[in-house]
């Protein structure tokens, strides 16, 4: 888990490809300070795991479902890349929760000065990432943690302060460069839980309660029209109620 807090800019010093997949070789400082093998390091937003290291570089390798979904197989030696190595537990969250795992490819539209910040439109390659993408929430461009401006049905903005532009890999990316994007992923848990229910019926694993009493069965997957996302009537569930996770009751409490 990362923060989107970038920890330095790395240089490439090799790409070794073999089909769909790719062994990079990254020079860096800082994110080598306590580094080990296993360790997890985000390179431009993507979660990769050290398999060797030296004094002033690291190894990790890029499987072929990465390959696919990210920008990695752009990367060229002597490019720059975005470090940020995993959260601490005890740490500082100064941006928001980042998996690095990317949900795909954004591409840069604009990118116009404003006083002290430079606004950048994006568009979504799958414009399905769009739904997860809300104005004043959180999104990461190659790694960094950004707050969103506006979003439309094509394309969304962020802006970006002098420190963010000169501490990342954004002070060189232009109109028509590809980014990486990993949206909210509470929104996307969100959007599971509706899509699956939590059924009324009794399940493998018997009664689940959560916090202030809310309680519900589970469903094993197996979700009775009364437990779906539009099944109650009135998306009521309080303590003992029983009566499930709905878009009714989430509307209801403030969380759509």
């Amino acid at each position: 888990m990362f923060t989107g807090i970038i920890e330095e800019i790395g240089t490439m010093r090799r790409v070794a490809e073999s089909g769909p997949s790719l062994e990079l070789t990254i020079e860096a400082a800082k994110v080598l300070e306590d580094i080990r093998i296993g360790d997890s390091i985000a390179v431009n937003g993507v979660c990769l795991t050290v398999t060797r290291y030296d004094s002033r570089t690291f190894t990790a390798d890029v499987m072929p479902e990465t390959y696919r979904m990210t920008t990695l197989s752009e990367l060229k030696p002597g490019g720059k890349v975005n470090l940020e190595r995993a959260m601490q537990a005890g740490g500082r969250y100064g941006g928001h929760i980042v998996q690095g795992h990317i949900d795909g490819v954004g591409v840069i539209r604009s990118r116009v000065k404003e006083h002290n910040a430079v606004v950048f439109t994006v568009e979504p390659v799958d414009l399905r990432q769009l739904k997860y993408i809300v104005p004043r929430g959180s999104i990461a461009i190659d790694g960094i943690s950004l707050t969103v401006v506006r979003a439309d049905d094509r394309t969304f903005t962020v802006s970006i302060i002098p420190h963010t532009l000169a501490e990342t890999v954004l002070a060189d990316k232009h109109p028509g460069d590809r980014v990486n994007l990993e949206t909210d992923i509470l929104g996307r848990y969100i959007e599971r839980l509706l899509q699956f229910g939590l059924s009324d019926a009794d399940g493998p694993g018997g009664e689940v309660s959560g916090p202030g009493g809310f309680g519900s069965r589970a469903s094993g997957g197996n979700a009775s029209p009364a437990g779906s996302a539009r099944g109650s009537s009135s998306g009521r569930s309080g303590a003992g109620s029983g009566s499930g996770l709905t878009e009714a009751f989430l509307r209801e409490n403030g969380f759509l």
